[in-house]
């Protein structure tokens, strides 16, 4: 009996305006959840906990930009409103209104490579392939 993982990406990367922008090598995805306490007069522990919004943040390591995106200029730091796209073997898992949070940069001459992006993410939809 053999062990059975996640599957892994095949695809991962930026678009913008419905053209990809750039490809990525890795990810890590968190989604966090904030919460509220509500406490009633008298009582010594919460009564209930309240779940609130869902953020997003991705951090993506080793961004190309493709070609196209090169001869149009691109330039992380202009970066807004775009997706993260991952595909995996059987689903697809889109983040959209995304905006970067941070940029580490690092290159060789002639090559459009960000190192690393922080992004935050406002919504996550997945669907099967």
């Amino acid at each position: 009996m053999g062990v059975k993982g996640f599957p892994t990406s095949s695809d991962i990367y930026l678009e913008a305006e419905g053209r990809k922008i750039a490809v990525v090598q890795s990810y890590k995805a968190t989604a966090r959840r904030s919460e509220q306490v509500v406490e009633a007069f008298g009582e010594k522990e919460p009564v209930a906990t309240v779940a609130d919004q869902v953020t997003y943040r991705v951090e993506l390591t080793r961004l190309y930009a493709t070609d196209e995106a090169i001869s149009d200029g691109i330039n992380f730091h202009d970066l807004d409103n775009f997706s993260l796209v991952i595909v995996k073997p059987d689903r697809r898992i889109v983040y959209t209104g995304c905006q970067w949070s941070e940029i580490a940069e690092s290159g060789e001459l002639s090559e459009m490579v960000a190192e690393k992006i922080s992004v935050i993410a406002s919504h996550r939809v997945e669907t099967t392939v």
